[in-house]
Parts: C-alpha cells; structure tokens; sequence
C-alpha cells in the first residue's frame, strides 16, 4: 500500500466523521483520544451514539457539549480522582435533558468489539452468572449452547461507524504502532467501518519494519493518520509523557457546576482552533511538566537470511 493517509485532525472529522453516527473512542488508562473529541465538540457533531469502556472525562465533556445522544459502555469512572457530574446528572435527574445508556463490563465490551470485527452474530460471556446486568441490559440475552444444553449469557456485535484512537507512531501509510497497555484498540479498529488514528509522530517506514511486532495496527486498516502531539492529554502516553493527574482532580468541581463546566468547555475548546490552541490554553508549562524522561527498551534480534556472498563463505 502506497497512499500516504497522514490529514489534519480537523480534515479526517470532518470527512469521516457524520452527525448521528455511532462512534468508538477508545484508549484504555493511557492514549486516550482527547483532542480527537475535542475537535468534534469544535465541529459541532451531534446526535452520536458514543462507545467507550470506561466513560470518563472525554465522555463528560462530549456529553455536555451536546454531542452525545447515547452512551454505550462499561464501568463509569473519572480516573479514580471523582465523579463525572455531567453523565450524573443525565442520569440521575435526566437534567438538562436523559441519556439513554447501555452499559456493560469490560470484558462484555470487549467480546462485543471482538464480534463486531469477526463479522459474528453474536458472543457468548459467562461472567454474567449471579450478576444483575442482565436485568438492567436487555440486549445481554441467553441462548441454549449447542454442545452442553445449558444456557449461556450473550452480547451482541458491536459495529462502530467511525473508531478513534490515540498512538505513539505510525508511518505515512497507515501502519500503526502502540507500547504500553494495548487496551481494545485492535478490536475496535478491525470492528469499524472507517478508522482515524491520532499519532504523536510520523515515522519512516524502516522504523516500522525494524519493529514488526508493535505494529497493533496495520495501513490497510487506517482511513486517516493525524500528527497530534500531545493528543491524550490529560491521559498519558507511555514513553511520552504522564498523566495530569492535577487536572483529573480538578475536574470534579468543574463538572459539578454545570454553568462552570460549560464556560470551561467554551475557553478551551470551542473558541480554540485546534489541539495546539488547546495546549496554550492549559498552559505550556504545565504540560513540559509532564514530559518523560528516556527509558528505551532492549532491542530484540529479528534476524535474517545471510546474503549469497555470506553463504558461500561459510560453505
């Protein structure tokens, strides 16, 4: 594959991403997608179905901006630093206005995504034994299993119209590299129908190949390859730099006050261009705080054929 699939940010939401689409925004603990929700709360997309294990403060954010008309996902938590007072209040009090949810576990999720890109009807879950999930989730059915004659508790496929996702690399085709806790990425990737991938850095091609086995996901899978440094702030980047744990505190009394969390929403996000607009606004020295320091890995020996010349020497 020849294409170079490297666009801005503004340009592959803008093209791939449609209003009333259902959206997969995934990341688990580091890489998380921020600036990619950022720039659809800039567009003003709405009426999306949004998918993501661990809805969080993207989630809140895309939720109070009016993006987000249901919310498909599992475990609900603000980086164990306090709670999502937007999706709280949608829930809860259905104020400003109700949010219809599907929630499952995280295993549940995952076996949904792993349907989803193996094109099957459905996956079977036994952890849902003695659980209440599948009375609250009327999708989490049960069939009779064809080999014991016992039930078994089922999901069904989940088939995103758009998957998002934040990386350290890729190349200019399209070839994705990814260390650090590998999440869902890849299931949620092969699970959609078209695919965006932020991206810390560009990398040439030989990179790639001098480490096959980090590419997670590979160029004929990618639609968009969008440089965003810095892109999953506040989550972090394993290697790059660390998670805003201040700003993750912080966010609870801001989502609390509904007037404050859409004035924060407003100064950092709709009037801001873009991602590095974004930055400026947070603050770059609070960001260069969060910068890692070098800590490169062992390189492994891949190894290859000997060249004629070699062999016959060694004959």
């Amino acid at each position: 594959m020849d294409s170079d699939t490297v666009v801005s940010l503004p340009h592959a939401v803008e093209k791939l991403v449609n209003h009333g689409d259902t959206i997969a925004l995934e990341g688990f603990s580091h890489l998380i997608p921020f600036a990619a929700g950022h720039e659809i709360i800039r567009q003003g997309i709405t009426g999306l179905t949004f998918c993501r294990m661990t809805p969080d403060l993207l989630s809140d954010m895309m939720i109070a901006a009016g993006c987000v008309d249901r919310l498909v996902c599992s475990f609900f938590a603000s980086g164990s630093a306090g709670s999502l007072y937007e999706i709280r209040r949608r829930i809860e009090s259905q104020d400003p206005a109700p949010l219809p949810v599907e929630e499952y576990s995280h295993h549940a999720m995952t076996l949904r995504y792993h349907a989803g890109a193996a094109r099957l009807p459905f996956a079977p879950i036994s952890s849902f034994v003695g659980s209440d999930m599948p009375g609250i989730n009327p999708d989490i059915r049960a069939v009779v299993d064809p080999y014991t004659g016992k039930k078994i508790h089922v999901v069904p496929p989940l088939n995103p119209d758009v998957t998002i996702i934040h990386a350290q690399r890729a190349d200019r085709k399209g070839n994705v590299q990814i260390w650090g806790i590998a999440g869902v990425q890849q299931e949620a990737v092969y699970a959609a129908d078209k695919v965006i991938v932020t991206v810390e850095e560009i990398v040439d091609d030989e990179v790639v190949r001098a480490d096959p086995n980090r590419t997670l996901i590979p160029a004929h899978a990618v639609d968009a390859v969008c440089v965003v440094p810095t892109g999953a702030h506040p989550s972090y980047v394993q290697g790059s730099y660390d998670r805003d744990n201040a700003f993750y505190r912080e966010w609870t009394p801001i989502s609390k006050d509904p007037a404050r969390l859409r004035e924060w929403i407003d100064a950092h996000i709709r009037t801001t261009k873009d991602h590095e607009e974004y930055l400026d606004a947070i603050g770059r020295d609070r960001i260069e705080a969060l910068r890692m320091a070098p800590r490169p890995s062992g390189s492994v020996d891949y190894g290859r054929r000997p060249d004629a010349s070699t062999e016959r020497s060694l004959r």
